[in-house]
């Protein structure tokens, strides 16, 4: 069959810009479609074509057009939800094509799109089910009772399918198909480094519960690993990449096999290669061993998501994390020289006080490049389920975490001048 893959445009909606001519908070994502390289990688008995619409936003109509695809998948995050659906009628009204949705917000609210231009939801990792799926609409078999399968059914309401939950679904015996964006690769650079970045998964999940997080979504709540080898395997398909970012939500949620992939790595041959890991605090604290092994392998930065600077505000999140642990782990980490990314998260409800504290902390602290986001209810999390008789703005667009859905405690735009005086600050003396 002929197969399109297809990455959404860049589409988020900004507040701060359309309301009060605010640009400097609005973010704009770019990295490979990992997601969809993985899924590529599975479909060997097809015609594969990867398109990234946030490289060539004008590519959908030629690729339609050209390849007369019998099957086209569409992935994206929350904010990206209303576009696919923009994409679903676009390719409806140019071909017969069956239309499967997936990702981070098709795991957690399928529902969204029981939507007539969407033909099957994949919810979950998607890596062997897509493949069986497509398999199924070769061979004209029902593809209902697959398991992380939903056809649509418009107008009726819809059952979340069970997920194997096994790493069965990670399909270790097939790498990503890093060749279908070849000729994107040159996009896909770290700006503030100036160097290309190659995406490796090692993990898929996570085993912690933190209420704002929507990664639970993708596994079920399971934290799945991919064995050394394949990782080493697949880092080695990037050759001519400096810089790895391995994209796992918790690259050291298992502390013993994360030890021996940072082994395995440092004796590798793959002295030229430098990584971007995402790490818990604590962890740090607890096994500033591991990261020492890690350092040696190539470990250049870890994202640590801080996210407040007092613990009522992490226990309210269920962040199961103290402030004065994130003080130690950034400590640790400076010693060691191992550049910080630190994302903290503001509440809507920020007064005066509260962006001056955060202000003054991000003064004192060498966190090399500090991430800063808005709380941000997304559906299929339990901080949704807290917050949806709060929520002021339902369209998804908005969903970017740099917008405030829920009421803000200051003047609306007086919330989003303190953020953004916020972020200038703290990126004025950024470095990585």
């Amino acid at each position: 069959m002929n197969i399109l893959l297809v990455n959404p445009p860049n589409c988020g909606r900004s507040i701060p810009e359309e309301r009060y001519g605010i640009a400097s908070i609005k973010q704009i994502f770019r990295g490979e479609p990992l997601a969809l390289e993985e899924l590529a990688g599975n479909l060997l008995a097809h015609q594969v074509h990867l398109l990234d619409l946030k490289v060539e936003p004008d590519g959908l109509e030629r690729e339609l057009r050209e390849l007369q695809p019998d099957v086209v998948g569409i992935t994206g995050m929350t904010c990206e939800a209303n576009t696919m659906l923009q994409l679903a009628a676009t390719i409806k009204d140019a071909c017969r094509a069956y239309v499967v949705v997936g990702g981070i917000h098709a795991s957690n609210d399928p529902a969204f799109f029981n939507h007539p231009t969407v033909d099957y939801i994949v919810v979950g990792i998607g890596k062997k089910v897509f493949a069986e799926l497509v398999r199924a609409l070769e061979e004209g078999r029902d593809a209902s009772e697959l398991p992380g399968v939903l056809p649509t059914r418009p107008g009726k309401p819809m059952e979340r399918p069970l997920l194997r939950n096994s790493t069965d679904d990670l399909v270790m015996t097939h790498p990503p198909a890093y060749d279908l964006v070849s000729h994107y690769r040159p996009h896909y650079t770290l700006k503030k480094m100036n160097v290309s970045m190659g995406f490796v998964a090692s993990a898929y999940g996570c085993p912690h519960r933190c209420s704002f997080c929507s990664v639970q979504g993708q596994t079920g709540g399971c934290y799945l690993t991919k064995s050394i080898e394949t990782v080493i395997r697949d880092i080695k398909l990037l050759p001519d990449i400096p810089m790895i970012r391995l994209v796992d939500a918790n690259t050291f949620g298992n502390v013993t096999r994360a030890t021996a992939l940072g082994r395995a790595l440092r004796t590798a041959g793959l002295d030229h290669k430098q990584y971007l890991a995402d790490i818990r605090s604590d962890t740090v604290v607890r096994h500033p061993e591991m990261l020492e092994e890690w350092k040696t392998a190539g470990l250049r930065a870890v994202i640590i998501g801080f996210e407040e600077i007092n613990d009522a505000s992490l226990s309210a999140m269920n962040k199961a994390n103290k402030a004065s642990i994130n003080n130690e782990a950034i400590a640790i980490l400076n010693a060691m020289g191992i550049t910080i990314v630190g994302d903290f998260i503001i509440s809507p409800e920020y007064d005066e006080e509260d962006f001056d504290r955060l202000e003054a902390y991000l003064g004192t602290r060498r966190i090399d490049l500090p991430m800063i986001t808005v709380m941000t209810p997304l559906p299929g999390t339990p901080l949704y389920q807290q917050e949806r008789h709060r929520i002021v703005n339902h369209d998804l667009d908005f969903y970017t975490l740099t917008n405030a859905v829920t009421p803000t405690g200051l003047d609306e735009k007086r919330f989003y001048e303190r953020y953004a005086t916020l972020l200038a600050n703290s990126h004025q003396n950024a470095r990585l």
